[in-house]
């Protein structure tokens, strides 16, 4: 029996839309027509490929109002900050542009007597399993460079925001991509993990918790599918003494709040230099409580609710229990804090590595601040953590930063800069962050296996 997948706006609380669940038997036919379809759309010229994924790309840019409103419905997200055309197009151009030359052969030899060659092979039917906090962006990482390189995809998107696939499908389909290439899928957890099982997927990329993506590696067990995960983060951020404070200020406090914190790469804990430790958390006080708290839909609101209850309540846990421990709070509960989803953003204080809200992912807005003597013990903090995707470092000196960032156990590090994706760049993480790139040349590598070709002439 089917049962219904519900969207529980953040807004009210409201059931914003419901979708039924495919059963095991409807999952698992939409899994062979992705696999029949497979060969065919291999087939179909590398420029033509190219070209429908641009067109598509297009049509979801006709459709911005639609997106920007929904997604504060679905996610909370302010209307103010216009969805996520931006970053969507950017990325799926990008993976367009180097493509052919992602894509092409490595060629060793090519005399009289022989020709050696190592070719890129589409892996076959691609399961995106993509989060809903970023869902547009998030998702096009995978979907672009699979179908580009002759995959077929079956897109699995996140509850919370249902009509985001939906909306992607369509686009895609009106773009001439067959419907059997890209399909939208609605899957509940055990349906989705005995497909895995099942090896209806040659490879599973997966953007979640933690418990997701163990989850996900688990139904994989002995099947030999490849899992490429992007899972928790608990990003970190170093102001050393030379930094320009108020760019450090403006930029991680932005990182650690936008979007209501609720971003896999968004600054989670800040380590300042102690001679401008002071100024550094007066500035950013002052700049959070400017925010203004309230429904996403009114274009004033600057930070709106969290996705779900239950993830502020998440957020609520860890800063009470901080404060329990001895941690300052510095923002005044807000007015529209219904103790709900929508939460007060909050600057912490007085915070060390013993408390839950320095050591787990929170996914909220809240970060901690705390004085370091200098870089040898900034860098041991930023490593003292299960997670390692990204690693922001405010300084004047760039070889430092570079100095610096080659002893940080991270994916990627950023200078005087935060929370963004440059898709020339390999989006990676290591450990409990996951494992797998996403983007960049590498992108293709991780949605095509290598096939040498060893011909002897005579």
């Amino acid at each position: 029996m089917s049962h219904m997948l519900e969207c529980i706006s953040p807004i009210d609380g409201s059931v914003y839309a419901a979708r039924p669940a495919l059963t095991q038997e409807q999952a698992g036919h939409a899994c062979a027509r992705a696999r029949s379809a497979q060969p065919a759309w291999a087939a179909v010229p590398l420029d033509a490929r190219i070209a429908l994924v641009r067109k598509a790309v297009a049509l979801i840019g006709e459709q911005t109002d639609r997106m920007t409103t929904e997604l504060a419905h679905q996610m909370g997200r302010p209307v103010r900050y216009g969805g996520e055309y931006g970053g969507f197009s950017e990325r799926a151009r990008y993976m367009a542009d180097i493509a052919a030359e992602a894509l092409a052969p490595l060629v060793v030899e090519d005399s009289a007597a022989f020709v050696r060659t190592i070719k890129r092979e589409p892996v076959g039917v691609v399961l995106v399993v993509a989060p809903w906090n970023y869902p547009y962006m998030t998702a096009i990482n995978t979907i672009a460079p699979a179908l580009i390189a002759g995959n077929t995809v079956v897109l699995k998107h996140a509850t919370q925001t249902l009509l985001v696939g939906e909306h992607l499908a369509e686009a895609f389909h009106a773009a001439g991509v067959p419907e059997d290439v890209f399909q939208n899928v609605f899957l509940d957890h055990e349906t989705t993990s005995v497909l895995i099982a099942d090896r209806a997927f040659d490879l599973v990329n997966f953007t979640g918790s933690v418990g997701g993506g163990r989850a996900m590696e688990r139904a994989a067990a002995g099947t030999f599918t490849a899992v490429n995960t992007e899972l928790g983060g608990k990003d970190p951020g170093y102001v050393r003494a030379d930094a320009d404070i108020d760019a450090a200020v403006a930029g991680l406090i932005d990182g650690a709040m936008f979007n209501s914190g609720q971003c896999c790469c968004g600054i989670e804990r800040i380590y300042v230099h102690e001679s401008i430790y002071d100024a550094f958390v007066e500035k950013a006080v002052e700049l959070v409580r400017g925010y203004r708290l309230g429904n996403p839909l009114d274009p004033e609101t600057t930070i709106g609710p969290m996705a779900h209850i239950r993830f502020a309540d998440a957020v609520r846990t860890q800063i009470d229990a901080a404060i329990k421990a001895g941690a300052t709070a510095h923002i005044e509960t807000a007015s529209e804090d219904d103790g709900g989803a929508y939460l007060t953003p909050q600057v912490l204080t007085g915070v060390n590595h013993q408390m839950a809200v320095m050591r787990e992912e929170s996914f909220g807005p809240v970060v901690g601040i705390m004085p370091v003597r200098d870089d040898e013990e900034a860098i041991a903090l930023m490593n003292d953590s299960h997670y390692g995707l990204t690693a922001s470092l405010w300084t004047a000196d760039a070889d430092a930063a570079e100095a610096i960032g080659a002893r940080i156990h991270t994916g990627t590090v950023f200078m005087n800069r935060c929370d963004y994706l440059d898709p020339a760049l390999c989006w990676t993480g290591c450990k409990d962050t996951g494992r797998g790139a996403g983007l960049s040349a590498l992108g293709y590598h991780a949605v095509t296996r290598p096939k040498s070709y060893h011909l002897k002439k005579a």
